[in-house]
């Protein structure tokens, strides 16, 4: 007698089966259920287990393997929806990926982004349908995301270099991580701070006194989280050859030590640049040109991903 969970079959695809998967992928007009099912497909195929697939991809288990039985039992047709019970749907799913696509490639002609108002009023919808549909696709035509490009020709050289210092930081020496906040306000509260208690928050008077602005040196170790820190009323290379200063004073004279700093002029100022010459354990890293600290930080951690694979 059989016991136990039955085994799937391994998933196969041939050459016209994965170029449609691999499609559906790409496609942004497509519900975005049927791509994650193409997804589940082609991990299967390349022979990743159901728990990782499930992981990668969010869902559970079982949901991955009903998609891989659909897909075996009937070819990429499984996939789709299977009509459900009551009234059926207004519109198909080719009206839906023309309403998409006119959402994501066109702008109305009074304004500068759909609203779901305006985007009802042009396509004679209900502002509920196109509120359903745009939060289904996740569309937000009303918000905008800033991005920018690194033009470094030593972008690549930079990063495995920073990333390197991450992973595997050389022995005998110290990686710290240095950057400036200015402007930060020095703000003093009119009335005392009111502590916690049972059953009431801590209370903090909403008025307060100013005392300027100060700027905020930092140098953060890597390997351990502990923060080197100085407050300065200004924010040129005199105080940040100040900064250095302390750093040296503070980290024993048998580490060297190794800064990873962006391009800000200050960092690379010629007495700067003098000071550093002069101290052979002081080692400069300077991250790519517009490339931010959350890049560097997100290719670490894809770094640390493939690793552990």
């Amino acid at each position: 007698m059989r016991t136990g969970r039955p085994k799937l079959h391994q998933v196969t695809l041939n050459e016209s089966q994965r170029e449609q998967l691999e499609a559906f992928l790409r496609s942004r007009s497509l519900p975005h259920g049927l791509s994650r099912r193409a997804a589940i497909v082609l991990h299967a195929a390349e022979g990743m287990p159901n728990t990782m697939i499930a992981e990668r991809l969010g869902m559970t288990e079982t949901t991955v393997r009903k998609w891989c039985k659909r897909f075996i039992d009937e070819g990429i047709d499984g996939l789709y929806d299977l009509p459900g019970a009551g009234r059926p749907r207004t519109y198909g799913d080719d009206e839906v990926a023309r309403l998409m696509q006119q959402a994501l490639e066109t702008r109305p002609q009074d304004g500068t982004h759909w609203s779901v108002r305006s985007f009802a009023d042009a396509n004679g919808l209900s502002k509920s349908t196109v509120q359903r549909y745009f939060k289904l696709f996740g569309i937000q035509p009303h918000r905008s995301k800033s991005f920018k490009l690194s033009t470094d020709p030593f972008f690549v050289e930079k990063v495995r270099d920073i990333v390197g210092l991450y992973l595997n930081p050389p022995e005998q020496a110290l990686v710290l991580c240095v950057d400036e906040k200015s402007q930060v306000q020095a703000l003093e509260r009119s009335q005392p701070v009111l502590p916690m208690g049972l059953g009431y928050v801590e209370g903090v008077t909403h008025d307060y006194f100013r005392h300027g602005t100060t700027t905020l040196f930092a140098a953060l170790d890597v390997a351990n989280g502990t923060v080197l820190g100085q407050c300065k009323a200004r924010h040129r290379h005199q105080e940040f050859l100040s900064f250095l200063r302390h750093i040296e004073k503070n980290v024993p004279e048998d580490l060297d030590i190794h800064l990873i700093m962006d391009n800000y002029a200050t960092h690379k100022h010629p007495k700067v640049r003098a000071w550093f010459a002069q101290r052979p354990r002081f080692h400069v890293h300077f991250t790519p040109t517009h490339a931010s600290w959350w890049c560097i930080g997100r290719i670490n951690a894809l770094f640390t991903q493939v690793q552990q694979l």
